[in-house]
């Protein structure tokens, strides 16, 4: 087996993954706090990951990821502003850059919103990095709610993969993502319409599922 220890200097948690296991599963993650004697495993890793303002900020969003087999919910902070020095910036800490340009170029092309003008900088809280493409639709809606100023309601949770088409694609595990955000005290979460399968009796979760990133704008937004 190879295990990765990795962390933020800058945070108390530490992180280790299984990258490669001949007999066992891989992507399994642990998440440890440093402490003076030692490391101590965290049981519930949402509850750290996510902040507890009792205000709704502007910029924040809460999606449902998969690491290995366990479900996390992260927060997402987004920043936008106007450029002040001619060539818009675009920062991310925790998710791919690459990525972040590609969302955005949707948003323009799908969406009509402008923010090629713009600096865009995206923070995933807990100095954890993510690859699922499944918090797309969170970072989207982060980075459209600095923009506008307006809070996104701290009560739903999203998860879902947007394409260049803009159209909100399916994820794995759906069901204990949705799980995960029932037992953290959510009331909505926003999935794609291409989630087969679930049943809505199933959750004491209200369900949303839609096809389209604008369906998913106006949703959020209202």
């Amino acid at each position: 087996v190879v295990l990765v220890f990795e962390g933020d200097r800058n945070h108390v948690y530490r992180l280790v993954r299984s990258v490669k296991n001949r007999f066992g599963s891989t992507n399994e993650l642990g998440i440890y706090e440093m402490q003076g004697s030692g490391l101590r495993a965290v049981e519930n890793p949402s509850e750290i990951l996510i902040s507890n303002n009792e205000e709704n900020l502007s910029g924040i969003s809460i999606a449902a990821t998969m690491e290995g087999v366990r479900p996390l919910l992260v927060e997402i902070q987004a920043l936008v502003s106007t450029a002040a020095y001619g060539m818009p910036q675009r920062s991310s800490t925790g998710f791919d850059t690459k990525r972040l340009n590609m969302l955005l170029a949707v948003l323009e092309k799908r969406c009509g919103f402008k923010l090629s003008a713009k600096d865009v900088f995206l923070n995933i809280a807990g100095g954890i990095k993510v690859n699922d493409p499944a918090i797309d639709l969170g970072v989207v809606c982060a980075i459209m709610s600095s923009n506008a100023n307006i809070p996104i309601n701290s009560k739903v949770c999203l998860a879902a993969e947007i394409s260049l088409s803009g159209e909100l694609r399916a994820v794995n595990r759906v069901d204990q993502r949705i799980a995960e955000a029932q037992k953290m005290g959510f009331e909505q979460i926003v999935l794609s319409k291409y989630n087969k399968g679930i049943d809505q009796k199933d959750f004491d979760i209200e369900i949303i599922q839609l096809g389209k990133i604008e369906e998913a704008i106006k949703t959020v937004f209202g």
